[in-house]
């Protein structure tokens, strides 16, 4: 820790957390050429005046994307489109991945992540439109993949509802993620498109510890929570899974274990791992965070990380960001291996979305445009 006089990046482990949020500090965007940085000035009152800051309210801005789906062909993922109703998330876990992508709108990934969200209110108009356009192929699409569809925000703004309509009307299938019960609220939908083998939902539980939880996923549901939507989502007959990531190796990957048995109990039928990932601005992130709330396992925890990277605290390279290499990442895949083959987990996996039903309704809107002439 440094003498006092220059706090920069590290005031954080002086001043603790804002309650209710997840990072401790709010790092400069790393695209801008100049920064700022805590300066005690010798009256020694920088770390009082910290400690009194008041909470950070959420703001939200509107999106003015012109398209519905964002593309990609990792090797790293078995999808090839996904759908983001939000950029941001408030449930404020420290360790998410989508952090540095805040960046590119000129805003922190670290508490600018989880107090300015910007949403998308014309995502299914766009979306629709999307799926109209001649030669569309459709494959499963995934909603979760970046930010979670379901945080807080969605109570009122109902974007994500508004997407699955569309998805609904045109056949379409579909993956989600989430680490909230809130999916629960659209399981009218989710059951009729299951009915159809359209939908798969994996609920993400971290850890079982609701303190950790807490400190960890501020604003996301308790992991009992999750557990209970797990339940509830394969009693209405819609497959559940379960996603026990990030693991991070010394704080939470003694849970993993415990953690499939609980799905599995609650009537998870697939499960999943990945092990943390620290790109970008995520790394100083994650070092602030478990200096401030576990300081007495923070160089454990992080020398753990390095030894499934190489000596690094982060490889980036497609076929490695996922699982790690090293003895201690190969452990984690054997212990998942073995618990979900116990567990009966993931026999169903090579199970696929259904992309035969698809098929473009019509148009409510067709009615209202003047037909074409004919040229003869």
């Amino acid at each position: 820790m440094p003498d006092g006089s220059s706090l920069g990046g590290n005031a954080a482990l002086l001043t603790g957390h804002r309650k209710g949020r997840g990072a401790v500090s709010n790092p400069k965007v790393r695209f801008d050429r100049t920064g700022t940085e805590a300066f005690d000035d010798g009256w020694e009152t920088l770390a009082e005046e910290f400690a009194a800051l008041p909470p950070l309210a959420t703001t939200l801005t509107r999106d003015a994307s012109r398209s519905a789906m964002a593309w990609n062909d990792s090797p790293d993922i078995g999808f090839d489109r996904s759908l983001n109703p939000y950029r941001g998330c408030e449930h404020g876990c420290v360790y998410c991945f989508a952090r540095p992508s805040h960046a590119y709108l000129g805003l922190s990934p670290g508490l600018d992540f989880e107090t300015k969200l910007i949403f998308k209110p014309e995502l299914a108009t766009l979306l629709e439109k999307e799926l109209r356009k001649p030669g569309y192929t459709p494959r499963p699409v995934a909603i979760g993949s970046n930010t979670d569809p379901y945080q807080p925000v969605e109570r009122t703004l109902k974007i994500t509802r508004q997407v699955l309509e569309v998805l609904e009307r045109f056949n379409h299938p579909v993956a989600i993620v989430t680490k909230s019960a809130g999916v629960l609220r659209d399981i009218d939908i989710l059951s009729r498109m299951a009915a159809k083998g359209l939908v798969q939902v994996a609920i993400s539980v971290t850890t079982l510890d609701a303190k950790l939880a807490r400190l960890m996923e501020p604003r996301a549901a308790t992991p009992e929570r999750r557990l209970h939507a797990i339940e509830t989502l394969a009693k209405a007959g819609i497959p559940a899974g379960v996603l026990a990531a990030p693991m991070i190796p010394g704080l939470n990957d003694a849970e993993l274990e415990r953690i499939l048995e609980r799905a599995a109990v609650m009537g998870a039928s697939r499960a999943g791992y990945v092990i943390l990932r620290l790109p970008l601005e995520i790394a100083s992130l994650m070092e602030e965070w478990l200096h401030t709330h576990y300081p007495d396992r923070a160089a454990r925890v992080l020398a753990l990380i390095r030894q499934t990277r190489g000596g690094q605290i982060y490889d980036s390279r497609f076929g490695e960001r996922m699982k790690g290499s090293g003895p201690y990442a190969e452990l984690l895949a054997n212990r998942f291996r073995v618990a979900a083959t116990r567990l009966g987990l993931n026999q169903t996996r090579g199970a696929k979305l259904n992309c035969e039903l698809f098929k473009v309704p019509e148009d409510p809107n067709a009615a209202a445009k003047p037909a074409q002439m004919a040229l003869f």
